[in-house]
């Protein structure tokens, strides 16, 4: 059954997204320049230096830096000043990929770009910043989340290891994430797994070297990977129910010299990764692929190890959490744009740490390309945040913490 959307919360959610669309100019222009500058992950000393410098301009509360090493977080107090404490977090770091965009506010770092929409993420929650300032509607506190390194150095689980939240206690924590294949003015969410668990793996396969006219005398590490590449996509297909959404993928091989044809190698080296979102299936995976490495390697005369490391766990949103959410975004784009069951992605992102340590929802905010088609996917290098949808998701981040503290009447 859906929850009933009070004509004064309608009333109330119509209002941010008019008050933010006032200076929708201003955020498009914020966004455009850190795409500019982008920095990755533990670098962002230039986009921390501009979040505090427009927290300052908001008139936000308290402002902290330095938090999980380039982390910004921003207190804003509401009307009321209960000890309700609402987190929304944002990330800011880049990737390190060359941009082949067009536009004249494409990146000025060379091998480095927001292919991840980061700049828009934390544009909106910037814009959430000065209305929630301006307005204060709310009782209690709203913390807002700037932070670094999402793409791959965990930097929400820095921030939390560096005192997060045992300095602002948040009651529940909310975060969200451009979607492309979404069209604007949609949202997505579900009750449980938004984002799959990433676990890397490198494996190590010992041979014995030797010329390739005579290969009886040798142990091919080649061959071995080969085997253990083919039999390694078993373990999903014939030991994983199919109920439960698993991927081991093999991405990388490193073996020989590619000037030496004749030259068997003694060593040969892969690198992937394994996605899941329960942890039961997690264990299993990692142990068959312990015995299958092993077994595979000892049957053509060689050798194999695997360094299995889990990298972000699931994201795993908390019902009450998400479905409040949910209602939320129906208050601002209408039931009928709110996807309540948005089918989980195998990509992975490190809000799961935040998820992990406190209740809350990770929402997929749809984007497009601008015209109302699937947009350039993330990750690629002809990729842009649709700066159309900057005041949709600074007036969602804005609900979120109206509704879950709403003033006393």
């Amino acid at each position: 059954m859906l929850t009933a959307v009070k004509p004064q919360k309608l009333m109330a959610a119509g209002r941010a997204f008019a008050a933010i669309a006032e200076f929708h100019p201003e955020l498009t222009a914020f966004r455009r320049d850190l795409h500019v500058h982008p920095e990755l992950g533990f670098e962002e000393v230039y986009t921390a230096g501009r979040v505090k410098q427009a927290l300052e301009l908001c008139g936000v509360d308290e402002i902290h830096t330095g938090i999980g090493k380039t982390g910004v977080v921003g207190l804003i107090r509401g009307k009321s000043k209960s000890a309700n404490m609402i987190g929304l977090r944002a990330d800011m770091d880049a990737l390190p990929l060359t941009e082949h965009n067009p536009f004249g506010w494409k990146s000025g770092q060379p091998g480095k770009m927001h292919a991840c929409g980061h700049d828009g993420h934390t544009t909106m929650l910037v814009g959430a910043a000065r209305y929630l300032a301006e307005t204060r509607n709310f009782d209690g506190t709203a913390v807002l989340i700037f932070q670094p390194g999402e793409e791959g150095y965990a930097g929400a689980k820095a921030m939390i290891e560096d005192g997060l939240f045992d300095r602002f206690p948040v009651q529940a924590a909310y975060a969200m994430h451009n979607w492309p294949s979404m069209p604007p003015g949609t949202v997505g969410v579900n009750r449980g797994p938004m984002m799959a668990a990433a676990d890397r793996i490198t494996i190590t396969i010992t041979g014995k070297g030797g010329h390739g006219a005579h290969p009886y005398m040798a142990i091919d590490p080649v061959l071995v990977a080969a085997h253990i590449i083919t039999a390694a996509q078993s373990i999903v297909s014939r030991n994983v129910k199919p109920q439960d959404s698993a991927v081991v993928s093999i991405c990388a091989m490193n073996a020989g010299d590619l000037g030496a044809m004749s030259v068997i190698p003694g060593t040969a080296t892969l690198v992937g990764t394994v996605r899941t979102f329960n942890a039961d299936v997690q264990d299993m995976i990692e142990k068959r692929l312990h015995t299958l490495i092993a077994s595979v390697a000892e049957a053509f005369g060689a050798t194999a190890s695997m360094n299995y490391e889990r990298i972000y766990p699931a994201t795993i949103n908390t019902p009450i959490e998400a479905m409040f959410a949910a209602d939320v975004a129906a208050m601002m784009v209408g039931e009928e744009n709110v996807t309540r069951d948005m089918v989980p992605s195998m990509g992975a992102e490190d809000f799961s740490f935040m998820l992990q340590a406190k209740p809350g929802a990770y929402l997929r905010l749809g984007q497009g390309d601008g015209l109302g088609q699937p947009g350039c996917f993330l990750h690629n290098s002809r990729y842009d945040f649709n700066d159309e949808v900057l005041p949709l998701g600074a007036a969602l981040f804005a609900g979120l913490v109206e509704q879950s503290m709403p003033l006393t009447v």
